[in-house]
């Protein structure tokens, strides 16, 4: 549409110009430009003329029914119905990123923890970006992240061993049901007596550093012990939010030594030494002083993310590498991100850091660090509970979709303020409304047995023809959220599409009208569409619900 007024404007005024089309309101047409007043200065001429003289061309091409001018110069153009039907059968969403290869972390909670509600947020929000950046040509790894050493571990490991008290069956005897919120017991007791108690702080920095030598049995069996526990979880949860799987698993032990190394090399000219420590100047850079390594030799978090870099370009030599953080750790890996740049040049511009807001229960925010946190199988459970008590079947896909769409409605960056009853809710913008509403168009055409009509030779009325219209608006919406990597888009067009479909169908009757293989073909193109962009989001579109 674009080229074809680029093309008038070359044969009138013997220019190249790219022209850039929005959607006005439908009494407007079904695209506007204000090309001409860009135009009129360079030409010398008035804008209205020049839209005119464009005008008159467009309208001899034939794919408009009406090309108006409006004001100053504006050109409004609405499309023939078969011109329509054309484009929004076509959906044609060329790639931007062919070619490329792309990593991002789908998951990174630590083991030794509960999987709380703010891992759930960037596990899903991860996991959405990788389907846009694939569906926008991107040959996508996903992979995940997850801290086996360091203070947590020492906290758990604190709690852990108190409680077998040297009898290893106590920890064995848990059942697979309970470890979850088990693990979460363990490591608020050891956050709590850190910050409260000085002899147990100093205990549980010796089974931190424990945590990089494993050279205790006793240690190494209950350590091994569960951390299988929490990955065994993480991997259930994650499967259970609709996440993609990954294909490979780093951990910061891993990455340490190669990030310690990499510092130590870069000690003069990068890092400076401080008290021993070795540290990175970053408020030089718009983040903040950091140390990497530790006065004693360790690494910290700096060194080991640094590490982790260094290990996924060695596996995948990625165009880009994306990190999806709370907002608290923005500044953090704007940090590291330089960091590295400046030490490893070849990994330049490749590290991106997503920040998002905080999550929130309508009674406020929640704490991993203090072990104050809304475990996700908690959640799990409630929003079933909310799904059963409107009528509904609380299954997994069900649960997944309110979820995962009420976490991705909010724009990148926001504050996500999680309410399960509006997550649940059949009337309004949630997920489950979108579930539904896939499911009553699936209904409907369950009940006819006629023949679609082809729509390219149909004539609509004007609910038929709005309905036609927010259709072809699903590749511009579509193209614009993998561009920008913003899938709220997507869920705010797929709302207004199933209100749009509502208007239609309480002024269409579709089964056993005369018109019924027109307007099943409609629905038809509208369950599709529907589907097509529930599954972006990773969302499942049910058959029934």
């Amino acid at each position: 549409m674009d080229k074809t007024i680029s093309l008038v404007i070359r044969e009138l005024f013997n220019v190249e110009k790219d022209v850039v089309l929005t959607r006005p309101e439908a009494q407007f047409g079904d695209y506007a430009t204000n090309i001409a007043l860009q135009l009129a200065k360079s030409l010398g001429k008035n804008p209205r003329d020049v839209a005119e003289e464009i005008a008159a061309k467009l309208r001899e091409e034939g794919s408009y029914d009406e090309v108006m001018v409006a004001g100053p110069g504006f050109i409004n153009l609405r499309l023939s119905n078969e011109e329509l039907v054309r484009q929004t059968l076509a959906r044609e969403i060329p790639g931007t990123r062919d070619g490329q290869t792309i990593v991002i972390e789908t998951n990174n909670p630590n083991p030794f923890k509960a999987m709380h509600i703010g891992h759930a947020f960037n596990a899903i929000l991860a996991d959405t970006v990788a389907n846009l950046l694939e569906g926008d040509g991107a040959s996508v790894h996903r992979v995940s992240y997850h801290g086996d050493v360091g203070s947590h571990v020492g906290k758990s490991m604190w709690s852990l061993l108190r409680y077998i008290n040297g009898d290893i069956e106590k920890l064995h005897a848990i059942a697979p049901e309970d470890r979850n919120s088990f693990m979460s017991r363990m490591y608020a007791e050891g956050a709590s007596a850190y910050k409260e108690d000085e002899d147990a702080k100093h205990e549980i920095e010796e089974l931190a550093q424990q945590s990089f030598t494993l050279d205790d049995p006793l240690y190494k069996e209950v350590y091994e012990t569960c951390k299988n526990w929490s990955f065994d979880e993480i991997k259930q949860i994650v499967a259970r939010l609709g996440n993609k799987e990954i294909e490979k698993r780093y951990l910061e032990s891993e990455a340490d030594a190669l990030g310690v190394e990499t510092v130590k090399q870069h000690v003069g000219d990068v890092f400076n030494e401080s008290n021993g420590a070795l540290v990175f100047p970053g408020s030089k850079y718009g983040s903040f002083d950091n140390a990497f390594v530790s006065s004693r030799g360790r690494g910290l978090y700096g060194a080991r993310d640094l590490g982790l870099m260094q290990l996924k370009n060695n596996d995948y030599h990625a165009r880009r590498s994306y990190i999806v953080t709370a907002e608290e750790q923005r500044d953090y890996f704007r940090g590291v991100i330089k960091a590295a740049e400046l030490c490893l040049p070849e990994l330049n511009g490749v590290t991106v850091n997503i920040s998002t807001g905080t999550v929130k229960l309508t009674t406020g925010k929640m704490s991993s660090r203090t072990g104050d946190v809304v475990e996700i199988n908690w959640l799990f459970e409630k929003i079933g509970e909310a799904i059963a008590e409107r009528g509904g079947e609380a299954t997994d896909d069900i649960i997944a979709g309110a979820l995962r769409y009420q976490f991705l409605k909010i724009k990148i960056g926001s504050d996500v303020v999680f309410d399960i009853n509006d997550a649940v809710s059949l009337h309004g913008n949630s997920g489950s409304y979108l579930q539904y509403a896939y499911a009553r168009a699936n209904s409907i055409l369950s009940k006819s047995t006629e023949k679609n009509e082809s729509l390219l030779t149909a004539t609509f009325n004007d609910s038929e023809r709005a309905l036609l219209r927010k259709m072809n608006e699903y590749a511009d919406v579509i193209a614009a959220a993998r561009n920008e990597l913003l899938p709220h888009q997507i869920c705010t067009y797929l709302y207004e599409l199933a209100q749009e479909f509502n208007r239609f169908y309480e002024k269409n009757k579709v089964i056993g009208d005369t018109e019924e293989p027109k307007r099943v073909a409609l629905v038809s193109l509208y369950a599709k569409t529907l589907r097509e962009g529930l599954a972006i989001l990773g969302i499942v579109a049910p058959e029934k619900m």
